[in-house]
């Protein structure tokens, strides 16, 4: 075999030729698309934030969750992040009956948990345990039905400045008694109920980040989420703070916005448009978060090695907020409404949208939920290089 393929290896001059080819077709791709652009241009902003532009979007590594069986999400996301230039690393996931019982940490008063949110939490804390184990700076974990917007480099960016505005200190603030835009921020528990939205066109100057593009003290970055709440004004330990993007193109109008928590705050506070970053309350559903290697590590010990009693994104959410059974302790968390990652479902029979959870018979038309041009409903387009023809699955009415 190893004959054969050096036999069929192609001349210096085919691969010469070659690669000028696929150079020159990313160079256009990267200057059209019209209103939609496609691998965008980097923004006048640091260096380091500026890495949100590479092809891990900022972060050391992206490592995407799915069971092996399931190949045609693996085929979906291979494809999805090949057409967005994006480097990804499988974890397996784990089919639950196979975790026993005596590695299952518990309580006495407590009875074992399904076997499919057994699989979904092992596999989740196996990435984590990733994180942990190579000593990565940060990841992206994702869910191997997530989808996102051609734009979703200028997307995270933007989420980028706005945790800069909500967690870096204000620029001339000393290191000993650092200032901060938010109030509340680093401790709610001295701060008012409630603060000033932040414009995102109109933020204040701070400190630039020095580890992270995203910033230097995030522990969970919530990016993919199916539900959110924003933080109630009677919580004394999360801070209030938000940056308002008040006329965000990538979002569409709020008729076609989609969330599992009631009340929708953000379609019932904010007009048509707007996208908010805060910090995170009552969140559902890990469809995709950032974690740095000190939030790994104290996710690992969080939510590896005490009671698993919940499904692993309520796990989550009690370590984001400091609460759960037994407590997990206050993080610093931060998430966006509308959700960047959103759930991709395809075409064909209903029951196949989860592993986890029944989600009734019949079928479907292939979709993606609240982002205007997904990655994945836009392939055949991306493929061909028709970047002028990409599709909007919800323009305005």
């Amino acid at each position: 075999m190893a004959f054969l393929m050096s036999a069929r290896r192609p001349s210096n001059p085919v691969i010469i030729a070659i690669s000028a080819v696929v150079l020159l077709s990313l160079y256009l791709l990267s200057t059209r698309g019209g209103n939609v652009p496609y691998f965008n241009t980097e923004r006048a902003t640091s260096s380091l934030t500026n890495d949100i532009y590479n092809n891990t979007f900022g972060f050391e590594k992206v490592f995407v969750i799915g069971l092996p069986s399931r190949t045609d999400r693996r085929d979906g996301m291979v494809l999805g992040a090949a057409l967005s230039n994006l480097e990804i690393e499988f974890i397996d996931g784990v089919d639950g009956k196979d975790v026993p019982d005596k590695a299952l940490p518990t309580s006495p008063d407590q009875n074992r948990m399904p076997d499919p949110v057994v699989g979904s939490w092992r596999a989740h804390i196996n990435a984590i345990q990733e994180v942990v184990r190579r000593n990565l700076s940060s990841a992206l974990i994702m869910e191997d039905d997530a989808d996102w917007d051609v734009r979703i480099r200028s997307q995270l960016h933007d989420f980028a400045l706005a945790s800069h505005a909500l967690t870096q200190p204000l620029a001339g603030s000393s290191a000993g008694s650092p200032r901060y835009a938010d109030a509340t921020y680093p401790e709610a528990k001295n701060g008012p109920s409630a603060v000033p939205d932040l414009a995102f066109d109109n933020l204040p100057a701070t400190a630039p980040p020095k580890t992270s593009p995203y910033g230097d003290n995030w522990d969970v970055l919530w990016l993919g989420q199916c539900g959110m709440r924003f933080p109630f004004a009677d919580n004394k330990v999360i801070p209030k703070g938000r940056v308002v993007q008040a006329a965000d193109a990538t979002v569409p109008q709020k008729q076609h916005l989609w969330t599992i928590s009631s009340p929708d705050d953000l379609a019932e506070q904010y007009a048509d448009h707007a996208r908010v970053v805060h910090h995170v309350q009552d969140g559902v559903c890990s469809l995709a978060y950032g974690v740095t290697q000190k939030g790994a590590r104290q996710l690992l010990h969080e939510l590896g090695l005490k009671a698993m009693d919940a499904a692993f994104d309520i796990q989550l959410r009690w370590f984001c907020e400091g609460t759960g059974r037994p407590s997990r302790g206050y993080h610093n968390c931060l998430t966006v409404q509308p959700s960047l990652f959103q759930i991709h479902l395809p075409a064909g029979p209903k029951k196949s949208n989860s592993d986890i959870s029944d989600h009734g018979d019949g079928f479907q038309d292939e979709m993606t939920r609240v982002l205007r041009y997904s990655v994945r409903m836009n392939a055949e387009a991306l493929m061909e290089g028709r970047t002028d023809d990409l599709v909007d699955q919800w323009p305005d009415n």
